[in-house]
């Protein structure tokens, strides 16, 4: 890389870093082009993104945003994982990691929350954001359902008698 590709790199992983929700350092032990593929294939699919950086060049990114602390992690053959929502990448990290011994979490952060792999783990376990939407409307639209369904309820029982009685004179 000459050296204006270097600083529209770290451009780049600036850009991206102070736009996102959550950071996911991995160390790469060793995986086939198959595994990586499928890895970006499942970060794809959860919102999220998998990018293998220069160490050097991600530490220079790192500065003036909220992932300060993540130089310590950045050693040895690293990738960053990354989604604009606060689970997506961690859970799919940590599901592709369970299939595979070649893809270690190392740490992480979330906003300015600095993550070890157990703290990485933890943030997996969580409700997506969609989830938490979706309970969320479903809490807010039962008690209207309940409503709709006892103001309903006397016509009902009354449709009923009316129709009892009808079969009745009819048999």
């Amino acid at each position: 890389m000459d050296r204006s590709q270097k600083a529209e790199s770290v451009a780049q992983l600036s850009a991206i870093f102070n736009e996102v929700g959550v950071v996911v350092v991995t160390r790469n032990l060793g995986m086939t082009v198959a595994q990586s593929t499928a890895l970006r294939t499942k970060m794809r699919e959860a919102g999220a993104a998998y990018k293998v950086a220069k160490n050097s060049l991600a530490k220079l990114a790192l500065a003036d945003t909220p992932y300060t602390g993540l130089e310590e992690y950045l050693s040895g053959p690293t990738a960053l994982a990354y989604s604009a929502d606060p689970v997506a990448a961690a859970k799919a990290v940590v599901d592709f990691a369970k299939s595979t011994d070649r893809l270690e979490i190392v740490g992480g952060s979330m906003g300015g929350q600095q993550l070890d792999e157990a703290g990485v783990r933890a943030l997996a376990t969580m409700p997506s954001l969609d989830e938490l939407r979706g309970k969320l409307v479903g809490l807010i639209n039962a008690p209207a359902t309940k409503i709709a369904r006892v103001v309903n309820e006397p016509a009902a029982k009354l449709a009923r008698v009316f129709a009892a009685y009808g079969d009745k004179e009819a048999a």
